[in-house]
């Protein structure tokens, strides 16, 4: 007899289950914000769990390194006492190209993403002469779809020159609408042929890097039990928890949830039938999930 899978339970509030945690790790863009605006519910649950003692992480695949996307957040209202540190797969990709000092590296990916070679002893160049690719996203996400890179990606995967996947989420919400990421288009590499080296999340590096920050601002070293991981992608931020033996709690963004125009804590259809559909034949289970980070 197969036994079916205890029922996900849906939280209100993630200050009962959240607070028996020494650190959580938070998702970005889908949690804290949704690419236009905060949700501010989300700010006062990581602030009063702060309050607390507790360690609050960002952990992103925003190709982006750490010092952009904190201007950004404080650009867009997450404030800075939030959170104590981010840790972004811009900032594991950088860690990767410091291994390449004076390659010749083709970035594939929007103008808005250089700051992940600034200081780096690499140059950019064209995909003739380039020994390896960094892809961050599309060049115009607004537009164009992974079907329209098919034709250089396997122009790319005949040289069998390897890629940094700085962003391995294949979409995003952005606002009321989905927008692809570089991750979709280091699928279609790897279709093609092409080796892929994915610098963020569900992958253990940049996990491994987190844990390395929480011990640092925990001044001591936390178990694994004692961490949390909050986040909207199930194949990202709840496979990825679940692959280094952390607990996790799903927020239901429109990622996979469809949204109401409130954006925040639009998952109408969120109960135990859907999340079981949902997580059915996913890598990992969240604890927990809720329809927005509330405390």
């Amino acid at each position: 007899m197969i036994l079916a899978a205890p029922e996900i339970p849906v939280l209100h509030s993630i200050a009962e289950l959240g607070s028996r945690y020494a650190a959580w790790l938070v998702d970005i863009w889908g949690v804290m914000h949704n690419g236009h605006r905060t949700f501010p519910r989300a700010v006062a649950a990581t602030r009063n769990f702060r309050k607390r003692g507790g360690v609050v992480v960002l952990l992103s695949n925003s190709p982006r390194p750490s010092p952009s996307v904190q201007e950004q957040l404080r650009r867009i209202g997450v404030p800075d006492d939030a959170y104590d540190a981010t840790v972004t797969s811009g900032d594991l990709t950088r860690h990767e190209l410091a291994k390449h000092d004076g390659a010749t590296v083709f970035h594939l990916g929007p103008e808005r993403d250089l700051p992940i070679f600034q200081g780096l002893a690499v140059k950019r160049g064209g995909q003739e002469e380039a020994e390896f690719v960094v892809c961050s996203g599309l060049f115009d996400d607004d537009t164009e779809t992974p079907d329209d890179y098919a034709g250089l990606l396997a122009a790319l995967a005949a040289r069998e020159l390897p890629m940094i996947c700085a962003n391995p989420d294949h979409l995003v919400e952005r606002g009321d609408r989905l927008v692809w990421c570089a991750g979709a288009l280091a699928a279609l590499y790897e279709k093609q042929g092409g080796r892929v080296l994915y610098a963020g999340k569900p992958y253990a590096p940049i996990y491994l890097l987190a844990l390395e920050t929480v011990d640092l601002l925990a001044k001591r070293e936390v178990p694994r039990s004692d961490i949390l991981a909050i986040g909207d992608g199930v194949n990202t931020d709840i496979a990825g928890a679940a692959g280094l033996g952390i607990g996790s709690v799903f927020v239901a963004s429109g990622l996979h949830v469809p949204s109401n125009s409130g954006g925040e804590a639009g998952a109408g259809t969120l109960d135990a039938r859907h999340l079981a559909e949902l997580f059915a034949e996913a890598k990992g289970r969240p604890l927990a999930a809720m329809r927005a980070l509330v405390w």
